[in-house]
């Protein structure tokens, strides 16, 4: 694909997903820059309106309020150097979303239909300018169902909580491993068991295991098949 001219929109989108901690920012992110495209995070959206709801007072079950919220929410992404910084109604809340506690409630509040359907369009806006790598639980299933290039990233739940870990820590925060294990774990059950856009992998998607592997291994075997793919 790189350096490949693309007709079809839909070819211009790559979408990523996977359970929590699978590493899907981290190779999204290092794939947008190899293929020069647009890294859409679609997590870091929702959990953006968990910090906003959080801040407000609002209930993950409150969902009239959600749908108000949601109504004249701003969110936008900022790149700074080889970060993405997100802002919340003009606020900086890159640290805030990937506590731990805001990831729990982020998967509460996304189960509920106004959040969705406000997220999903605004991805979907996103989407129709084309070359975009997006990654979330659902980009493969609801929002770009229609994506050319689908990809499922799953790790041992070990693996996973050692990367959230890791991840905290050297941010500064504070963090117990056992802590973070639980949370992956009801993650999961809630991320899967939800009525509404379950995460779950299409029958179409590249499966990719990251637990042994680099995050540059990983975009590496996903930019091979995007070109097998492209070839055919």
């Amino acid at each position: 694909m790189e350096g490949k001219a693309i007709e079809n929109l839909k070819t211009e989108i790559v979408a990523v997903d996977g359970p929590a901690g699978a590493g899907k920012s981290t190779v999204s992110k290092i794939l947008a820059r190899r293929l020069g495209y647009v890294f859409l995070d679609t997590g870091a959206m929702y959990r953006a309106v968990a910090v906003e709801a959080e801040r407000q007072g609002i209930q993950a079950d409150d969902e009239p309020a959600l749908e108000k919220l949601c109504q004249s929410l701003t969110i936008s992404f900022q790149s700074e150097g080889d970060e993405q910084r997100v802002f919340c109604q003009g606020r900086d809340v890159t640290e805030e979303i990937r506590e731990p506690h805001i990831g729990m409630l982020a998967s509460r509040v996304s189960m509920k239909k106004p959040v969705r359907d406000a997220m999903a369009r605004l991805q979907r806006q996103a989407g129709r300018q084309g070359k975009i790598v997006a990654e979330g639980r659902d980009t493969t299933t609801v929002i770009f169902p229609d994506a050319r290039f689908k990809f499922f990233l799953v790790a041992e739940p070990e693996e996973r909580a050692r990367r959230r870990y890791r991840e905290l820590t050297g941010k500064g925060l504070k963090a117990r491993i056992e802590d973070i294990q639980e949370e992956i774990n009801k993650r999961d059950e809630q991320d899967s068991s939800r009525d509404l856009a379950p995460l779950r992998a299409p029958e179409d998607a590249v499966f990719i295991d990251s637990t042994e592997l680099t995050p540059e291994e990983v975009a590496e075997k996903m930019i091979k098949a995007i070109r097998r793919r492209s070839r055919k």
